[in-house]
């Protein structure tokens, strides 16, 4: 029956055919952007709401959702599970909070909405493996990189508890495209020879070596054919690769990659009041739902 739904979304993604529904991913991104004061860490009670919001739509898909605190107890992630308790877990996770003053249409309402059409999608699957939908906060600023991170302390418990974990995608920011050419910076400028020169595609962003995890939902998700993609692997120490909830994964001994459309070296709006959801493509986001999606009920 699995391979049965691989070929069909094969076959619709040729088509041009989309199982994610653009019409809940606006409702969604409008919901969780267009707030009176900002999703950051100084608006508690705007975290709260949205936690809430998330956490409701995940219950309408899923018989195990929860609250995880985090910051001694003041903050929160939200998840929801689906596939068989018992078996060995799958993580996919996005930060639901924002930077400062704006309203992170991009960073990162469009990672935490594909969590919110993944739960659509994945209600009544079978699954070989558990899947656990993650929203985080306190991603960013003052607290990125630091052990009050919400993937932190999610990627702590799975360690501490000796739970099986095969892998885990940061589903980071997947919302912004531009045909232009030029459109589409780079760390290191060489790289615009090989990866062109136009923001056109979702990037599979993974580090040397990271695992039978990671190479196999890279090998799923371009056969899934769904959105032009790229793969890109480089060392750890590389500037922009561990950006993201991924890293705390990578520090538990987690095999993890990160999928995105290479945030600041594309989306000049990036931590600006400008990076509304009118700025984002919302067919090719759903598109991007559409290959994991795929990906995950292949593994």
């Amino acid at each position: 029956m699995k391979y049965s739904l691989i070929l069909l979304y094969c076959l619709f993604s040729s088509i041009g055919f989309s199982q994610s529904d653009t019409i809940l991913i606006e409702h969604h991104l409008r919901i969780i952007t267009k707030t009176e004061k900002p999703r950051d860490h100084e608006n508690l009670e705007q975290l709260n709401i949205t936690a809430l919001y998330i956490y409701n739509e995940f219950a309408k898909y899923s018989d195990s959702v929860s609250f995880q605190k985090i910051k001694n107890g003041v903050y929160k992630n939200v998840i929801s599970s689906f596939g068989p308790m018992d078996a060995k877990r799958i993580i996919v996770g996005a930060h639901y909070d924002v930077c400062g003053n704006q309203e992170g249409a991009d960073d990162n309402a469009s990672g935490v909405v594909g969590l919110l059409e993944l739960a659509r999608l994945l209600k009544g699957q079978k699954l070989k493996y558990r899947i656990d939908l993650v929203a985080y906060s306190l991603e960013e600023p003052p607290f990125f990189r630091s052990t009050m991170m919400g993937s932190y302390e999610h990627a702590k418990y799975l360690k501490d508890n000796n739970i099986d974990v095969y892998g885990m995608v940061a589903v980071e920011m997947i919302g912004y495209f531009d045909d232009a050419k030029g459109s589409q910076d780079y760390p290191i400028g060489l790289l615009s020879v090989f990866y062109g020169k136009r923001g056109n595609y979702i990037t599979l962003v993974r580090k040397l070596k990271g695992g039978k995890f990671v190479r196999k939902m890279v090998r799923k998700y371009k056969g899934s054919k769904a959105i032009r993609n790229k793969k890109f692997s480089a060392p750890k120490g590389l500037q922009g690769i561990d950006w993201s909830d991924h890293l705390n994964y990578w520090k538990m001994g987690f095999n993890a990659l990160m999928i995105i459309d290479t945030s600041f070296y594309r989306n000049k709006n990036y931590h600006q009041k400008t990076v509304t959801m009118e700025t984002l493509d919302l067919a090719r986001m759903a598109k991007v739902i559409d290959g994991l999606f795929a990906s995950l009920i292949g593994m």
